[in-house]
């Protein structure tokens, strides 16, 4: 198989050149980090330690993501796939940091999507509840989470605008709700909404900032998403990068602006707070009916995160489908929507049943969030650090210009592996002090097939991130 793949099957002239504008793109990376569920609850964490220099731990977050951003961008300016950081790393690192560079993403979306149905979950059981829909119990629950990931999966499969639209007007209600809500509670707070102790640099908790850090960044992962769409992209060796900058830029932006407003108007009792925007709410006096709406906007942000990472999970497997990583059939698509439907008729259904038996057990809806979530994250930071170094060998090969890039490597090498080095010391409790751990089994296990591969088929291992399709083809 050639290792440019241009299997026969119909065509699209719209496909083929590439159907998704900048902001298209921009919003699969913006869906991808959920910025609405992050603001409900990271400022009110990372205020647990960093105090009022929270918005300086979301600063410094969103310098360090920047950082990661523009080691793809390098890549993504060049190189057009559906293969995301699996086919950038393969440029600087080879098979073998490729091949580690796609199951970390593979588990860093996979788990992203299973633990954020978690979180749609349990705010659209919420929000049924408060419109007078009374639903309580396990087999609700359970009923929804079949119900919102087999509507997730669907829209992926049915193409990828309309997934990316789905995405775009879900995070879109989400985030004008919680604009609207944090400006009018700026209003409302007259003079008192000035407090300048949050831009004081005076007895800043060190410590406290770098542990908040930690939330911050992980409050970003999946936005360099717009990456797997590069053979669906109108221009993309100028819109890819555009999106992932920007949508960094925006959401950091936006996570500042909310931890201010959150700790201008709650202060101290943001500690202790369990719905922040919630308690704004109330504190500013918005009517009873604006509550469902707030929950209903959260849930949807869960909603859409679900959506976005079952897109990069299904081009990615399609590309190690077409390389013969994995089953060939994966590398095929669907005959009318031109989709990689088998990748995703099985990471859509893993999804719901990862979220099924946790809930059949009687997980709570939120603690799916945070532990499936924090495994996900794992994946995320080791494909991050990854394409970092391998931006730096590959502009060092190809004797490009590569000052700025080592400063962006270090900064994100150094802060993801802080990061890792955080989640895991002091040991969190249980389950959480597990997690690391079924992490790395899952790494050693994907690892050993590789070195299958390597003895059986050393072709295949050859041609490891070396696709570069043209578009979504090879339909069966």
């Amino acid at each position: 198989m050639s290792t440019t793949a241009r299997d026969a099957g119909p065509t699209d002239a719209g496909l083929r050149h590439g159907v998704m504008s900048g902001p298209e793109l921009a919003a699969q990376a913006i869906a991808n980090i959920a910025p609405s569920a992050v603001i409900a609850f990271t400022a009110a964490a990372i205020y647990l330690s960093a105090g009022k220099a929270t918005i300086l731990s979301f600063a410094l977050a969103t310098v360090a993501i920047l950082a990661v951003g523009y080691c793809v961008v390098v890549f993504a300016r060049r190189n057009a796939s559906a293969g995301s950081l699996y086919t950038y790393v393969s440029k600087g690192l080879g098979p073998f940091g490729a091949y580690l560079a796609g199951v970390a993403l593979l588990i860093g979306c996979w788990g992203i999507a299973a633990g954020s149905l978690g979180g749609a979950v349990s705010y659209m059981n919420d929000f049924l509840n408060l419109i007078g829909i009374p639903i309580e119990g396990r087999g609700w629950q359970i009923a929804l989470a079949i119900v919102l990931g087999g509507l997730a999966t669907l829209f992926t499969i049915r193409g990828i605008r309309l997934s990316a639209r789905v995405s775009l007007v879900l995070e879109l209600i989400s985030v004008t709700i919680i604009t609207v809500l944090l400006i009018l509670a700026l209003v409302w707070a007259g003079d008192a909404a000035w407090d300048p102790s949050q831009f004081s640099l005076t007895d800043v908790p060190a410590q406290g900032v770098a542990t908040g850090m930690v939330l911050g960044i992980l409050g970003f992962v999946g936005f360099s998403s717009a990456d797997a769409l590069g053979r669906e992209a109108r221009n993309p060796y100028t819109a890819i990068p555009r999106a992932i900058m920007w949508s960094a830029v925006v959401v950091g932006v936006l996570y500042v602006f909310a931890a201010y407003t959150q700790i201008a108007l709650l202060k101290e009792g943001l500690a202790d707070s369990a719905s922040p925007l919630q308690d704004i709410a109330v504190l500013i006096g918005m009517p009873s009916w604006f509550t469902p709406i707030l929950t209903f906007g959260v849930g949807a942000s869960f909603f859409a995160v679900v959506v976005a990472p079952l897109n990069v999970v299904g081009r990615i497997v399609y590309v190690m489908g077409k390389e013969g990583v994995v089953a060939q059939k994966f590398g095929r698509t669907h005959e009318g929507h031109l989709t990689p439907h088998r990748v995703l008729l099985v990471a859509g259904p893993s999804v719901i049943a990862c979220d099924v038996i946790m809930l059949a057990f009687g997980v709570h809806p939120m603690d799916i969030v945070v532990w499936v979530d924090t495994y996900g994250t794992y994946g995320y930071m080791v494909a991050y650090a990854l394409v970092a170094i391998a931006c730096v060998v590959y502009t060092k090969r190809e004797s490009m210009p590569n000052t700025l890039v080592w400063v962006a490597a270090v900064i994100a090498v150094g802060t993801m592996a802080y990061t890792f080095f955080a989640n895991v010391y002091p040991v969190p409790a249980f389950p959480l002090n597990v997690i690391p751990y079924v992490f790395l089994a899952t790494v050693i296990i994907a690892l050993v097939w590789y070195f299958v591969l390597a003895q059986r088929r050393p072709e295949v291992i050859a041609r490891i991130g070396k696709t570069e399709t043209d578009l979504m083809e090879g339909v069966g």
